[in-house]
């Protein structure tokens, strides 16, 4: 059986089963068990290409740290004149994970092939000769002077002083015809990420937990998705996402968070905010449902948009959303539509209470008001809605939208259903005008 076919076997197998069969061909086929290329996912090998930084930027346990471990092993075994420089946030995580580590170099070497660590001296030396020595972003200045052929550099986005230590280290990191450094990182929006991002020397891999789910317990995939799934820090740490905050925005992904909640309180009342699409097949029609709790703080519970429909669809699209909370009112904005967007609600449901309202104001200006519920902690969302949060934190203060799609629908359906709900009359002029 060559390689593609037991991986084919292997993919096919349940869990119990794949692992019955992996223990048996550790028994039975010598070396297996070190082969890296043999056990490794695609995006956890050196990519080709004739790159200098392989940029690894993924969530938390998806295997960065074996793949930069089985990295810097493989060149050092076959290369006895290599040195290799090892640089963590601090020397205390640089030699608990990246050399003592269950998948630091120690461990991920066959038992005759490990290298001699010599924590005093901060170096490894293998049995062909290569070494590679430990180094703290917290002192760039020991990077001035030492020449490498090769550099892994795990968790850059932490580094306390990430730009001096990573110029000192490109600077003598000149060693051999291809001097190449690997950065493993949970992405965060540090200067020095978004630099290597748009580095043409760079080739990046993505990836999240997930892609490493037969490595990890269950329960700890339950917990992490049901705990932190859609939040930033999810989004951040698992899903290995960069989420930029952008600057002058209404939101940050960080306010939306303080306020998230997992369970719905008692409510008094439900409504519906709707912003219709000028067109079809352009727009979203933003379709958010918002409640008004009995302890008074308002209450984000559902994002139903939808796109690309005729009027009779996004319209049935509403009708079921406030079917399905009860709601006992539906905010609509008309600009585009006029009195045809009541006509065609009340046409899918006759018992629907639309009312309808037009702005005289951009999209940022009557969003400013709710902006503040949120930054006063007077606002929650019941869940995570990553579409919606990404089109809040895209409106700009005093005027502008930088974030995903043409137009922040799914914030404006929210702004409605909220003013309504939070604001009353005091936010109908001069934005808002009830029609």
């Amino acid at each position: 059986m060559n390689a593609q076919m037991l991986a084919r076997r292997l993919s096919a197998m349940d869990g119990h089963g794949r692992r019955a069969l992996i223990d048996r061909l550790i028994d039975e086929v010598p070396g297996l068990a070190g082969d890296w290329p043999f056990w490794a996912r695609p995006e956890q090998l050196p990519p080709q290409g004739d790159w200098r930084i392989w940029l690894m930027l993924a969530g938390r346990g998806f295997g960065k740290t074996r793949a930069g471990a089985e990295w810097v092993r493989s060149v050092a075994e076959r290369n006895g004149q290599c040195r290799i420089a090892l640089i963590g946030a601090n020397v205390r995580d640089a030699r608990s994970v990246m050399v003592e580590g269950e998948s630091g170099l120690l461990a991920v070497a066959p038992h005759n092939r490990r290298p001699l660590w010599e924590p005093s001296l901060r170096r490894l030396t293998w049995k062909s000769g290569a070494q590679a020595f430990v180094y703290s972003a917290e002192e760039p200045g020991q990077l001035r002077g030492p020449q490498h052929h090769l550099a892994w550099c795990d968790e850059l986005a932490k580094w306390p002083d990430a730009e001096e230590c990573w110029s000192n280290l490109q600077l003598g990191l000149r060693l051999g015809e291809r001097p190449r450094a690997l950065v493993t990182t949970t992405p965060r929006p540090v200067a020095l990420i978004r630099r290597l991002l748009a580095d043409p020397s760079a080739t990046v891999t993505r990836g999240s937990t997930m892609a490493n789910r037969d490595n990890l317990p269950p329960a700890f995939l339950d917990y992490v998705r049901t705990t932190y799934g859609g939040t930033r820090l999810g989004r951040q740490e698992l899903d290995g996402e960069l989420i930029e905050e952008v600057e002058g925005a209404l939101w940050t992904h960080a306010m939306v968070d303080a306020g998230r909640r997992r369970e719905q309180p008692m409510l008094r009342r439900i409504v519906v905010g709707v912003d219709p699409p000028a067109g079809v097949g352009g727009d979203a029609c933003g379709i958010v449902v918002a409640g008004l709790g009995e302890d008074g703080r308002g209450y984000v519970l559902a994002d139903a948009s939808v796109h690309g429909l005729h009027p009779e669809g996004w319209a049935r699209a509403v009708a079921t959303a406030a079917g399905r909370w009860h709601a006992d009112r539906v905010i609509a904005e008309v600009n585009n539509g006029g009195a045809m967007v009541a006509s065609v609600l009340t046409a899918v449901d006759p018992l629907l209470t639309v009312k309808s309202v037009r702005a005289s104001h951009g999209k940022s200006a009557r969003a400013e008001p709710v902006a503040s519920l949120y930054s006063t902690g007077r606002i929650s969302h019941v869940g995570c809605f990553q579409a919606l949060e990404d089109e809040m934190c895209g409106l700009i203060a005093g005027g502008g939208y930088v974030g995903p799609g043409r137009s922040p629908d799914r914030a404006d359906a929210l702004v409605w259903a909220l003013s309504e709900l939070m604001l009353g009359r005091r936010n109908t002029d001069p934005a808002i005008r009830i029609v």
